[in-house]
């Protein structure tokens, strides 16, 4: 009887720790099951491309596209915007005031203009005639908005109050870290007929189509290239 009992309990210790080890399993388990879900926000869902032919041009073809995983569906385009008046600079090259738009893949700040909202999803900033961007390399307030009542903008600040090309625009968030020399002031704004000094523009309606479309859940990226 002793050998029958102290098998039975043997049994029995062995399924309690059997079935603990599996409760265990299961709980350490469920965070891995959940960190895709979590991810999903962060990811690129919405994407514009902007690519010329050369480095050299001053025109590229622009595409907007809604993105899910690896898998790209076109909504606007191919349209013709109009970038630098000396081109896009190649990776890791541009400068301040070489004339060129920079190349890469960058996120959207905020958008801003002189006119009245529209119905952005994005934070909007309206441009007043003391509003203008940090473009002096030497500034303490290098590539940010600035109200010249307030602050001291430096020299050749760019003025954000500019009929059309600035009705409405979105801030490229490039050089967000503010290295001196590295560039500033690069948006997506109305076009006016001519290269731009190293934004990217559009005519006033497909930039407005492009601006009530993205939202920031989305993450929306532009991406700037050559061949």
């Amino acid at each position: 009887m002793d050998a029958v009992h102290h098998v039975r309990q043997a049994a029995v210790v062995a399924s309690v720790v059997l079935a603990s080890t599996v409760l265990a399993s299961t709980v350490l388990a469920a965070p891995v099951l959940a960190t895709p879900v979590l991810a999903t926000p962060a990811l690129v869902r919405q994407l514009i491309t902007v690519q010329a032919t050369s480095y050299s041009a001053t025109s590229a073809t622009l595409r907007a596209y809604r993105v899910v995983g690896s898998r790209r569906t076109l909504i606007f385009g191919p349209w013709t915007a109009r970038v630098g008046y000396n081109g896009i600079a190649r990776p890791g090259r541009k400068h301040e005031g070489d004339g060129k738009t920079p190349s890469g893949t960058y996120g959207f700040s905020f958008y801003f203009g002189v006119q009245p909202r529209l119905r952005f999803r994005f934070p909007f900033r309206h441009a007043y005639s003391y509003d203008v961007w940090d473009d002096d390399s030497s500034s303490p307030l290098y590539n940010e908005w600035v109200d010249d009542r307030l602050h001291n903008p430096g020299r050749n600040p760019e003025p954000m109050h500019q009929v059309p090309a600035y009705d409405y625009a979105a801030v490229i968030a490039y050089n967000t870290a503010r290295v001196p020399v590295r560039g500033s002031a690069i948006f997506l704004h109305v076009g006016t007929g001519s290269a731009t000094a190293g934004c990217v523009s559009l005519p006033r309606p497909e930039l407005i189509s492009v601006l009530r479309w993205m939202r920031p859940v989305a993450d929306p990226q532009i991406t700037i290239s050559a061949r």
